[in-house]
């Protein structure tokens, strides 16, 4: 890529890192919030479903507006909504509107990712390593976000939360910076010609996929912070460490995943990955002591190789909406995670966290079954044909 373009990755890959310290800041607070307001399980979880809840219904509505107009000005406004709902989740003083606020910041984080990763896109011409650039922004934020609330929580306990707000402030500096980056160059702030024919039959396989994935990482985000304090018998130091763990990997699986496939395709890197996920999330769930560091981080790789690929795959399935490909593929099926974190808890509470979390290990087999039979869809316009494409438009073969 040319000066201008690595520029305007980085630049994307940053704001990315910001807004998503808001997706991760949401389960990291939730052993703050059971501690210093005695939440149940379910209580807590349901602090997670309200940051995907309303998330999960509005993001492909933005994916259908950006296929429609461009809205770079959502990058900077989302970021700050993002930031204004977890700041104010420690300071209000009801249960019912710590889950309006954290509400809020899901419509915030909602917003940006689609047009965001239109961007990307455009600025990455086909190439998977430069979105993986991009996907790498929101895996550190989501690595950082632990961290972050942890030194913020204790200079303050929960009332301190307000502090949490200067990631959001930065971010949308930096995607008022990416937008004008975008202007100067004219490609990526326009919506683009859509050419090619939609695929839905592969989208929807894919999107299954992707549940399938999202509701083991969501449910280990909201509670392996708890289990791994008592598989160890250690404090809330080796519960924050398991998070960071599980999200600091990512930056390394993200980054391979695109890698990977630039040289043996997405879907071949992404079927492996969800093998990976099962046998990994196996191993948190039976190995004992501080081992269960290990599976934790090959849980991350797995559920993380895969990530970048999944939106690129879905926007190739759906070149004629790439907006609304973004909504689902780094939104809704994300989020859609977070509805099933109740689910998780209520099964804590009424046996255990160990038994709870076994149930996700047949996630990782289903969402490997759904790709099945999915072929490799043609590059955008301009990129080079994948590893494993015929360069055709492809369709879903039989399984």
């Amino acid at each position: 890529m040319s000066t201008n373009r690595n520029r305007a990755i980085t630049l994307l890959s940053l704001g990315h890192a910001c807004v998503d310290v808001y997706q991760g800041a949401v389960a990291a607070l939730v052993p703050f919030f059971v501690a210093e307001r005695a939440y149940s399980y379910a209580a807590a979880s349901g602090v997670v479903l309200a940051a995907s809840l309303l998330s999960s219904v509005v993001q492909p509505l933005f994916g259908a507006l950006t296929d429609r107009w461009a809205m770079p000005w959502l990058l900077p406004l989302s970021a700050l909504a993002g930031g204004a709902g977890v700041a104010l989740s420690g300071v209000v003083d009801s249960y019912a509107l710590t889950l309006a606020v954290v509400a809020v910041s899901g419509i915030g984080v909602a917003a940006y990712h689609p047009e965001a990763a239109r961007a990307a896109r455009a600025a990455a011409h086909g190439s998977h390593t430069a979105m993986g650039w991009f996907s790498l922004g929101g895996n550190v934020g989501f690595a950082l976000a632990p961290l972050l609330v942890a030194a913020v929580v204790a200079t303050g306990g929960l009332g301190a939360t307000p502090l949490l707000v200067a990631p959001a402030v930065v971010g949308a500096a930096l995607c008022a910076a990416a937008v004008r980056s975008a202007a100067s160059r004219g490609d990526a702030v326009g919506k683009g010609e859509a050419t090619g024919s939609d695929d839905w039959g592969s989208f929807l396989r894919l999107s299954g996929a992707v549940v399938c994935r999202s509701i083991v990482f969501v449910g280990l985000s909201a509670f392996v912070s708890l289990y791994v304090r008592q598989r160890t018998g250690g404090g809330a130091v080796a519960g924050t460490a398991a998070l960071c763990v599980l999200y600091l990997g990512g930056a390394v699986g993200t980054m391979a995943g695109g890698l990977l496939a630039d040289r043996y395709g997405r879907l071949a890197v992404v079927r492996q990955a969800y093998v990976l996920t099962g046998l990994a999330v196996a191993g948190v769930v039976v190995v004992p002591g501080p081992g269960v560091y290990l599976f934790v981080a090959l849980t991350s790789a797995g559920l993380y190789v895969p990530f970048s690929l999944h939106v690129t795959l879905g926007q190739d399935y759906l070149p004629r909406r790439v907006g609304t490909a973004s909504g689902v593929t780094l939104g809704l099926t994300v989020s859609v995670g977070g509805l099933f974190a109740p689910v998780v808890g209520a099964m804590a509470d009424a046996t255990s966290l160990q038994t709870a979390l076994a149930v996700l290990i047949a996630l990782p087999a289903l969402g490997r079954l759904l790709l099945c039979g999915l072929r490799e869809p043609a590059p955008p316009a301009g990129a080079a044909p994948a590893p494993g494409s015929s360069g055709h438009r492809p369709r879903a073969a039989s399984a």
